[in-house]
């Protein structure tokens, strides 16, 4: 039987991951996940494989979602007030309206002094319009322990060190898969009180050649092998991504029934 072995939410898109034990899964993904995202004074999106001082980066929604902590090593902690609402700024933030509500010139100057570059932070606009319009196919995603250590398994085996799951940023990471990449062969699941189906592989970038821990790019893991016997026509894929069919709250340790496969 396959269960939920964790569970991360990425409450601001491209930085650290936080650990739960339960989510809200909605029609758009989880509740507060990728809510808000850092931005150039462009208003383009920043993300690791230019900025990889953006995973020591780790923010926390407090107060249900009325106050956000930031923290990194070295830059202790900084907790704002979120503005849900007044004027919005252009942004390029992936499945947002091209708006974001900027948080501020405190959490502006805090972020730039962390990743070394002016930023501002944003929060999408409207998370709940997004909700109501429709299921995101790529709302979730899910990685399993059988897969990441077949991966690790081919690193060693090449003489390289094994990479950490967190490189792969997934939602829910899925144990008792006996074959490596189930999921990639999964049409529907159910996993606790939510239904998910398939979306799309996840294709994988140089985000995956960042160190979580230190903030610095230390290719060519995993990248390099993942190439070997995970090239698609897209590139080089690892996990699934999925849309939420049947909203609902999944926990660490709900099973993980497949109910459908392609």
């Amino acid at each position: 039987m396959a269960h939920v072995h964790a569970l991360t939410l990425y409450p601001i898109k491209g930085c650290a991951g936080v650990a739960v034990d339960r989510a809200e899964l909605t029609p758009a993904g989880p509740a507060g996940d990728r809510l808000f995202a850092v931005v150039g004074v462009d208003g383009s999106t920043q993300w690791q494989g230019e900025l990889p001082r953006l995973a020591l980066v780790r923010g926390r929604v407090l107060r249900e979602g009325a106050e956000l902590e930031l923290s990194a090593p070295g830059a202790g902690e900084l907790v704002l007030t979120v503005v849900t609402g007044g004027a919005t700024r252009p942004v390029a933030v992936e499945k947002w309206p091209d708006t974001g509500i900027d948080q501020g010139d405190e959490a502006a100057a805090w972020l730039s002094e962390v990743v070394g570059k002016p930023v501002r932070l944003v929060r999408e606009p409207d998370r709940a319009a997004r909700a109501a319009a429709g299921t995101d196919p790529t709302a979730v995603h899910v990685l399993s322990l059988s897969s990441a250590d077949d991966l690790n398994a081919r690193i060693a085996e090449r003489g390289g060190n094994p990479v950490a799951l967190e490189r792969f940023r997934p939602n829910v990471v899925v144990s008792g898969w006996p074959e490596p990449c189930t999921e990639d062969r999964a049409e529907r699941m159910a996993v606790g009180g939510a239904e998910l189906g398939f979306g799309e592989l996840a294709v994988r970038c140089a985000v995956t050649l960042v160190d979580q821990d230190e903030g610095v790019r230390a290719g060519p893991e995993p990248l390099r092998t993942l190439a070997t016997y995970r090239r698609g026509p897209d590139g080089v894929v690892f996990g699934l991504k999925a849309a939420v069919l049947r909203p609902g709250t999944i926990a660490v340790g709900d099973d993980v029934t497949i109910t459908g496969w392609r």
